[in-house]
């Protein structure tokens, strides 16, 4: 039986007798204090002493980035030199405040006379194996697109230059013409603007992937186009008889429905809600759509994939797919200065969800792992996919384009045979 203290009398409304604490209690007591002084240094010490996995790193200098003013409407923030170039170039201001003077950065576009137009490929990761890309760069500026590294194959940044200063293939459906006029060709769906996009905005003036869809269209040859942009209906007059023969289908991209993060993710693209918007028109002309959640952003857009099929689903898509951001190359740097500089806060969550995707690193170009990932984060958001999608009904069926309809128009002055073969 539990011992207790006899109480001391006292008066009415006298204050009550204090008694020296147990022994024990204040040993208790000093222990906690101990502890949470050791918890306290250990703290202070993981700070000074963090992971390179949770390492914060300082933010970039500010000569590293580009003054606002000059980038407005812009996705990347600098414009380091290509890796493939001998030297550097940094601004400074040398005391006559030369840096006011800097024009700001305007789209140019520079005519390119390739020898050929279809390119090949031959990797398990995409559902094709040859391309057409009627433009070199783009001027939509998605901070995490992966075709910026490949600037620097013409002298040029994967940072601001990637998004202005632009390369055009005027010869391209010409040179579509002779090489599906070969007598070797053998057809098989080509996919339109993968590497950048083929209705960016210089499209409403060059004209280029109107003109090879009337190639297509002449040739009766399947063609897969992906875009960001509203701008694919002006084609309708093209694309919906090509889907009646089974000809074509369009998936649009949609990273985010927060018309505020798609402004400062992807600034020069077509807004989220008029990508829906086009789903809807597409589907009602009668045009097979898929919708592309891509790419998928650890702990920024990730929270979306659900919302994002919801809306493309209802606008009348079949199909979805998506993919896990990549960072490959000049893009980690590029990617890392845009989420410091708007999500400083989730830094070290992104980056530790990125190298928890690809075992470690921030980036493993593996075929078959490199557009998923692996681990438990990325079984989390595969299997969210699959849920979200057998809940709406997509990916039921699967839109397969035709080759039938394929054959050579005849060239100009030719005579056509009377059954219809070549003479």
């Amino acid at each position: 039986m539990e011992r207790r203290s006899p109480e001391l009398p006292r008066a009415a409304g006298a204050p009550p007798v204090s008694r020296p604490a147990p022994k024990h209690v204040g040993r208790l007591a000093e222990e906690r204090r101990v502890r949470r002084d050791e918890e306290h240094r250990a703290a202070a010490r993981d700070l000074s002493t963090l992971s390179d996995m949770d390492a914060v790193p300082p933010a970039p200098k500010p000569d590293w980035l580009v003054e606002e003013e000059r980038r407005r409407g812009r996705g990347a923030l600098s414009n380091a030199a290509g890796r493939f170039e001998p030297g550097a170039r940094e601004a400074f201001d040398d005391g006559w405040q030369s840096l006011d003077n800097l024009p700001p950065f305007r789209t140019s576009v520079t005519v390119e006379k390739p020898r050929t137009i279809i390119n090949r490929n031959d990797s398990p990761d995409v559902g094709f194996d040859r391309s057409i890309n009627p433009y070199r760069g783009c001027e939509h500026g998605c901070i995490y697109c992966f075709a910026r590294p490949t600037h620097a194959y013409q002298g040029l940044s994967a940072g601001l230059d990637f998004e202005t200063k632009l390369f055009a293939k005027p010869d391209a459906p010409e040179l579509l013409v002779k090489e599906l006029s070969k007598p070797g060709y053998e057809p098989r769906t080509i996919a339109l603007g993968i590497n950048t996009d083929a209705y960016q905005p210089i499209e409403r003036e060059w004209r280029l992937t109107r003109r090879i869809l009337e190639v297509l269209r002449d040739f009766g040859h399947p063609v897969g186009i992906v875009t960001k942009s509203a701008l694919v209906l002006r084609d309708l007059d093209i694309i919906a008889p090509m889907a009646e023969r089974g000809l074509i289908k369009v998936a649009l991209s949609v990273t985010s429905l927060d018309h505020k993060l798609a402004r400062i993710m992807e600034p020069r693209a077509t807004t989220p809600q008029r990508r829906i918007d086009t789903i809807r028109q597409l589907s009602e002309a009668g045009v097979p759509v898929a919708v592309l959640v891509a790419p998928v952003i650890p702990a920024v857009t990730d929270a979306e994939m659900e919302r994002i099929l919801d809306a493309a689903a209802a606008a009348g898509a079949k199909e979805a797919g998506y993919v896990m951001l990549r960072v490959p190359l000049e893009i980690r740097d590029l990617f890392k200065e845009w989420l410091l500089a708007h999500f400083p806060d989730r830094y070290r969550h992104v980056t530790s969800l990125l190298k928890e995707l690809h075992g470690g690193k921030e980036y493993d170009s593996t075929f078959g792992h490199r557009m998923t990932g692996s681990g438990p984060y990325a079984w989390t958001m595969a299997r969210r996919f699959e849920i979200a999608v057998e809940r709406l009904g997509l990916n039921r069926r699967h839109t397969k384009l035709t080759t039938r309809h394929f054959s050579r128009p005849p060239k100009r002055g030719e005579q056509l045979s009377l059954f219809g073969e070549e003479t």
